[in-house]
């Protein structure tokens, strides 16, 4: 206590007692699912070498389920631009077939009664320009989707400043932290942005 048996100002007991890692910590793990989603999207576009999460979002008829290609079949890659698909059950050959087919991927599969094979094929200049493209527009999406979070943020903070669960002080800390960390993970989408780009351009 004070000299003089003064108390503290209770607005200054509220500001130390408030631990601004623990308001942003929702947040920022909001940022890391955007990162990380954005790599999801980025091992499934083709770059010309196999790669077996082209396959991720496949799914084949199991019985009439809906079921993950990865879990009907066994996929590895024998050549650096060959992806082969042997089904743990024969009669699987025809379904994954017709999936991959019926999917965006623009590879043609053969079947010779035991394994699928997908080739792929290098990709054309116009090609890659388009998937890089498609990468820009996927980044600044993800941009967009951290920015709003960091909006929901400053506005949940100005929520409990003005029923004075925080402080001014608290709040001018919090709208810096929160923009520090957006600044972070925007960053961290530009690098994987930059790489998946380099990726695609290198012939």
């Amino acid at each position: 206590m004070p000299a003089g048996g003064a108390k503290r100002p209770e607005s200054n007991k509220r500001s130390e007692n408030v631990q601004r890692s623990d308001m942003t910590n929702a947040y920022e793990e909001r940022m890391k699912k955007s990162v990380t989603a954005l790599e999801s999207e980025f091992e499934t576009i083709r770059v010309g070498r196999a790669n077996p999460r082209v396959l991720d979002k496949l799914t084949v008829n199991y019985y009439g389920t809906e079921t993950p290609l990865s879990q009907v079949g066994n996929i590895t890659v024998p050549e650096p631009r060959m992806l082969q698909i042997a089904p743990w059950e024969a009669n699987m050959l025809k379904e994954i077939e017709k999936a991959i087919q019926a999917s965006d991927l623009g590879l043609n599969p053969t079947n010779d009664g035991k394994v699928i094979r997908l080739i792929f094929p290098e990709l054309t200049e116009e090609r890659r320009k388009q998937l890089a493209k498609d990468v820009k527009k996927k980044g600044e999406d993800s941009k967009v989707a951290i920015r709003n979070i960091r909006r929901d943020a400053v506005d949940a903070f100005k929520k409990a400043q003005k029923s004075s669960d925080i402080t001014e002080d608290d709040l001018k800390g919090l709208e810096l932290e929160i923009q520090n960390l957006t600044d972070k993970y925007v960053g961290e989408l530009d690098k994987r942005m930059d790489a998946k780009t380099k990726e695609i351009m290198t012939v």
